[in-house]
């Protein structure tokens, strides 16, 4: 597992750097206002697609029924799921190209006239990127299955190359219109580079196939994981729009706080998914899927226990250093620090859906994550137009605690050890950096104490993980 992780890792780390890299050039390019604001709004549908599917919406469904055939049955259904998928795809890059001008105005009421335009223009282009990205998730289920992680990891780093370089070459002087063309760029190089993949598979592309039954089944299985993903993104709707109305440059903010908190978890996807390859593998064996939960829980929480509490407590010093003048005085790392108590809760409750995605439940996770999903949504509507911009980490933060709770319930998991120990030390972690690292003066020694303070966590948690691996094998 661990292995496994590491080689999908690596293959992932160079995309989300240049992910927060585009991020950076971006706002270096134009300023945290309402241009930025604007293309972020329209990018919002496009990229809301890309990263769902990144996060494993295909592969939970696709890979246990893929798994289950063998020899020319899987080819036909590939090539079933192919044909599909291109005419979804399709369907939904024309809603989005048409309609364009009503989606801006529902994700960003509160941008100007002048921006919302600028927006639809964006979101018209972006939409051709659609059904390149729906190929590209059916084609990395098919390399999971084949554990072949690391050709799998290469889209991340593939779909942001054009536009980073556009930036890189170009800075202020990049128009919306040759932006949003280089990230439909991306999304061609990322479907390029599965092609031989899927030859490899059996899959031609004169061979249209039309598998009824094998269609309406995936589309069942992901049935519910897209309620399950429109509830998210709804909720990252919602943030959008709370965020439009408190000021300009504050979708910018927000945006560029999760990008901050995701950067560090590199490795965390990888996880994931190698997890669920192995509790799919384990789908007939309950106690031993339940072990290769356990073990996942406590990798997960190694990797994301410190890099929150370094976050945290270095939240001031990276926006101080890492972006351009002058957001340090802003409420920008508050609201970073807010977001990195999200990730630690959220991640579990990611691994805890797969756990029933392995054995092909599909419902139980889609009810959990939409109660949950309703606390957020509730506290969204209350909260930020009273506190600003760090009430929306509060809200997904309450909405990600209700979902963790009901999961564990379900699972009735609640009364084990390893369950009780795991919450009570992340919020040691992360209290010793919000009331003693956050505070401290000076950026490169809060740097330097809280990437301390983030190794010692790595170091304890890691230890316990591999124990328990150990034992599990």
């Amino acid at each position: 597992m661990f292995r496994a992780t590491l080689w999908l890792t690596l293959a992932t780390i160079a995309g989300l750097a240049l992910g927060f890299g585009r991020e950076w050039l971006l706002v270096d390019a134009w300023g945290a206002g309402a241009r930025t604001d604007a293309f972020l709004v329209g990018m919002f549908l496009p990229e809301a697609i890309r990263m769902t599917l990144a996060a494993g919406l295909l592969s939970s469904a696709a890979l246990p029924l893929y798994q289950q055939l063998a020899g020319e049955r899987r080819v036909g259904w590939l090539s079933a799921q192919v044909s599909s998928l291109v005419l979804l795809g399709l369907a939904l890059a024309v809603l989005l190209a048409i309609a364009a001008p009503l989606w801006v105005r529902l994700i960003g009421p509160g941008l100007s006239a002048s921006a919302q335009h600028d927006a639809s223009a964006s979101l018209t282009i972006l939409a051709a990127s659609v059904p390149l990205l729906l190929l590209h998730a059916l084609a990395a289920a098919v390399a999971q299955a084949q554990e072949r992680f690391l050709v799998a990891g290469l889209g991340s780093f593939l779909y942001n190359l054009p536009a980073v370089v556009l930036l890189l070459l170009q800075r202020g002087s990049t128009d919306e219109h040759r932006l949003a063309w280089a990230f439909v760029l991306g999304a061609v190089l990322m479907l390029a580079s599965m092609l031989p993949l899927l030859w490899r598979s059996g899959w031609r592309p004169w061979r249209w196939q039309w598998q009824v039954q094998d269609i309406a089944l995936l589309y069942r299985r992901l049935a519910p994981l897209l309620a399950s993903a429109g509830a998210s993104q709804g909720l990252v709707l919602l943030e959008r729009i709370c965020a439009s109305f408190l000021g300009e440059g504050a979708i910018t903010l927000v945006n560029l706080a999760r990008k901050l908190v995701n950067l560090p978890l590199v490795a965390l996807m990888s996880l994931n998914q190698v997890v669920l390859a192995r509790m799919t593998r384990l789908a007939d064996d309950p106690q031993a899927r339940r072990a290769a939960l356990q073990v996942g829980m406590l990798a997960t929480a190694a990797l994301t226990v410190p890099a929150a509490a370094g976050l945290i407590g270095a939240a001031p010093a990276l926006v101080q250093l890492l972006l351009p003048a002058g957001m340090a005085q802003g409420p920008l790392p508050m609201l970073l620090a807010w977001f990195a108590c999200v990730i630690v809760f959220g991640a579990w409750n990611a691994l805890l859906a797969r756990y029933a995605y392995a054995a092909g439940d599909t419902l139980l996770p889609m009810r959990c994550e939409l109660l949950g999903s309703a606390v957020n949504a509730l506290a969204l509507l209350l909260v930020p137009m009273v506190t600003g911009m760090a009430g929306i980490a509060w809200a997904a933060l309450a909405g990600i605690l209700v979902t963790a709770v009901l999961f564990l319930h379900r699972y009735r998991l609640l009364g084990q050890q390893w369950v009780l120990r795991l919450p009570a030390v992340a919020s040691i972690a992360l209290l010793v950096s919000a009331l003693l690292l956050y505070p401290s003066p000076g950026p490169w020694l809060q740097l330097g104490a809280a990437s301390v303070h983030a190794a010692l966590w790595l170091l304890v948690l890691g230890a316990w993980s591999v124990r328990q691996a150990r034992r599990a094998a």
